[in-house]
């Protein structure tokens, strides 16, 4: 087993020990606790809050390697994170979340079941990558993603006139602590365009939870209430 694959299942192993791990009706329904499909650690469960990051499947082009390989040498997963999300921010690869049209049909798409299987309560869609904190209901966020994925690759794959792989096959994420580490997460996300020198303030990006706050910063979408985000 690769050396990066045996440090994410000792992770795993190691929180497994520290937290309950899903309740029988919760593993009915596909929740698995700590976890991985074989690249990084998950940790799925009801009623969590998760940051989930996922990016264009060349968003770190294998022609560009030499800028990229040694930010997954890394050990500390934090710090490795950190260091990739500074990388995709400099707008590597093909960038077709920079088309209007396709960022629309990522973001409609978050936000047609929210309310309704999910409450989603921050995002942003940058031209490679993207970012959202939603709350967990009952559908477990491995099949919440692959929906997103597989829907939005079919409907942008069409409108560009392409085939093949959109997203990465993976996705990274990290539930929230408390209070701060939440509000901590949410001006991430939102200042992230900023951050990467698209716009100079969060609300100006066309395609973020930022331009829905209100004066009060929560997050009011048309038709909806504000109450419980």
């Amino acid at each position: 087993m690769p050396a990066k694959r045996s440090n994410v299942f000792k992770t795993i192993r190691s929180k497994r020990q520290w937290h309950t791990p899903p309740d029988p009706e919760a593993t009915k329904l596909g929740f698995r606790g700590w976890h991985s499909r074989g690249y990084l650690p998950h940790f799925d469960l009801p009623g969590l809050v998760q940051f989930i990051n996922y990016r264009l499947d060349d968003a770190m082009p294998a022609a560009l390697r030499h800028e990229w390989a040694t930010l997954l040498e890394i050990d500390d997963e934090l710090k490795r994170w950190t260091k990739i999300e500074d990388y995709l921010d400099r707008g590597r690869g093909s960038c077709l979340l920079r088309d209007a049209r396709a960022a629309a049909i990522v973001e409609e798409n978050w936000l047609h079941l929210d309310g309704q299987e999910y409450r989603l309560l921050a995002w942003v869609v940058m031209p490679n990558h993207v970012h959202l904190l939603v709350e967990i209901w009952q559908t477990p966020q491995a099949e919440l993603i692959q929906n997103w994925k597989g829907f939005t690759a079919r409907r942008i794959n069409r409108l560009l006139g392409r085939r093949g792989q959109l997203w990465q096959d993976d996705y990274w994420d990290r539930y929230i602590r408390d209070a701060a580490h939440y509000r901590k997460v949410v001006h991430y996300i939102e200042a992230n365009p900023v951050k990467a020198g698209l716009v100079k303030a969060p609300e100006q990006w066309p395609f973020s939870s930022a331009r829905f706050r209100d004066e009060y910063n929560q997050l009011t979408l048309p038709g909806k209430p504000s109450a419980g985000r």
